[in-house]
């Protein structure tokens, strides 16, 4: 979703994820570019890029090469939830005047603006649907890392 709304207020949006597995998805859902973070010229190539980066990523992560990638005065916004502490390297901040900053979901009045401008743009979530005899098996490609969009249950199989 944050790619189809990024792309819907008229950003320029780049995805990286950890491999080019799922470059297609990402360019058909609005993204300008597509970067995969195993390639090691990734993050020399992009250094300095960026304005914002948002991290979905709740595993562990080198913010420290995550925030070489944000411009003089720009942020890093984590939204996800790594289990362990994080560990970044001061300079990685004080170095460009960045940010790093953390966000968990809105109150009901920013859920709301964010429904009516998704309502107004035409944007839906992209999910995977299942029956109610599929939830351990969803599980297990949670775990597994093989899920691509949310599951939803269909709740007339339950």
């Amino acid at each position: 979703m944050g790619v189809k709304i990024a792309h819907a207020l008229g950003a320029e949006v780049t995805v990286l994820s950890q491999s080019l597995k799922k470059r297609e998805d990402a360019l058909k859902l609005g993204a300008d570019h597509y970067h995969a973070t195993n390639d090691p010229e990734t993050f020399a190539a992009l250094r300095g890029t960026f304005d914002l980066v948002i991290s979905t990523v709740s595993a562990p992560l080198d913010f420290d090469a995550y925030l070489s990638l944000v411009k003089t005065d720009g942020a890093l916004v984590n939204v996800g939830a790594p289990e362990e502490p994080v560990k970044v390297g001061l300079f990685s901040l004080i170095g460009g005047r960045k940010t790093l900053a953390g966000s968990m979901i809105g109150g009901i009045a920013e859920t709301q603006e964010m429904l009516d401008f998704c309502a107004e743009h035409g944007l839906g979530a992209e999910i995977e649907l299942i029956r109610a005899d599929q939830i351990n098996e969803a599980y297990a490609r949670v775990l597994a890392s093989d899920v691509r969009y949310r599951f939803v249950i269909d709740t007339a199989t339950i």
